[in-house]
């Protein structure tokens, strides 16, 4: 049985129109893009369709939750044969399920239990699969634009790091990212208490920001950003990894 839900915050159509933020998102997730793929929490289906652009993608399986959204994510994505949605939470999911990569892009601070949600993705990843995790970073950073997409918290890089080996990842990649969105957040969560996002306010950080913040980060890692993005891989038991 579904669980009646309605997601509540205003910030998903505005975020459509970051497509050079969505790219720079999949650009560093690509090299470790299984063939088949979960999306947890896809939303309206703005990074579902990037990654239905990646040719290593042959099935996806996009699962959202949300009444209000899943109708939005499943016409969007009704057009493309690799795809499939489902109106549900991972943990539902039959036992049977399996995946080569589990992708949660700004999903895992939504949930009051990220520890229950991470070990469901170790159980459901076929050994050496790899979880693609995009999180807010910085608890000092929380603000009204947090409360009001209902975040749990932000992450910092220590705690994530040390979750992701607590529930059976090895993590290969794991990096703060958009350090000027450090300002810009810090402006409008902290300093013009904002409850959501314009959407001209994120065309312009898109189309003036993001090109170059990307290019720059691309060759050097920023000490601290708006986000942290990581790459771990599903650890094999005890004993069985120097065994090949």
């Amino acid at each position: 049985m579904k669980t009646q839900f309605e997601y509540s915050g205003t910030e998903l159509e505005a975020m459509a129109l970051a497509q050079n933020y969505q790219r720079w998102i999949l650009s560093q997730f690509a090299p470790y893009l299984g063939r088949r793929v979960i999306e947890v929490g896809a939303g309206i289906g703005t990074f579902s369709q990037l990654l239905l652009s990646n040719g290593s993608v042959s099935e996806l399986l996009a699962l959202e939750p949300a009444e209000n959204l899943f109708p939005i994510l499943q016409d969007r994505l009704a057009q493309y044969g690799r795809a499939q949605t489902r109106r549900e939470y991972l943990e539902n999911l039959p036992v049977t399920q399996s995946a080569d990569s589990v992708i949660l892009v700004n999903v895992l601070e939504h949930v009051a239990d990220d520890i229950r949600l991470l070990n469901t993705v170790h159980r459901i990843l076929e050994p050496a699969g790899t979880l693609l995790l995009f999180v807010p970073a910085l608890p000092w950073l929380y603000g009204t634009l947090d409360k009001g997409f209902a975040h749990q918290r932000r992450y910092k890089k220590s705690r994530l790091a040390e979750q992701l080996r607590l529930t059976g990842f090895r993590t290969e990649t794991l990096r703060y990212v958009n350090l000027p969105g450090v300002v810009s957040w810090f402006v409008a969560s902290r300093v013009l208490r904002r409850r959501t996002l314009k959407p001209g306010d994120v065309r312009l950080y898109d189309r003036w920001v993001v090109p170059w913040a990307s290019r720059l980060e691309r060759r050097w890692e920023p000490p601290i950003g708006q986000s942290l993005i990581a790459v771990a891989r599903k650890r094999e038991p005890h004993g069985m990894e120097g065994s090949r």
